[in-house]
């Protein structure tokens, strides 16, 4: 599997938690598909099929990239997405 970078696993993360947050905070239409295209995007950047997967998955990316897992050994793999 082609690994996502860092950067662009953390900024797919936050933009889920900010469409989690306003869908439950104030939930319309557009709150909906913000979330659903932020669950959308890290579900293909974390090889996932739902959402609970795609957070399990990216937790374990970004410890593996803590310990040096995901680091220079895997650069030529990782993606920008």
């Amino acid at each position: 599997m082609i690994l996502p970078a860092e950067k662009e696993l953390r900024a797919a993360l936050a933009r889920f938690a900010d469409a989690r947050i306003e869908h439950d905070v104030r939930p319309s239409g557009r709150t909906s598909r913000l979330l659903e295209d932020a669950t959308y995007t890290l579900c293909v950047m974390t090889g996932a099929t739902d959402a609970e997967q795609a957070l399990h998955a990216a937790d374990t990316l970004l410890q593996g990239y803590r310990s040096g897992q995901g680091g220079s050994a895997r650069e030529d793999e990782t993606l920008a997405a």
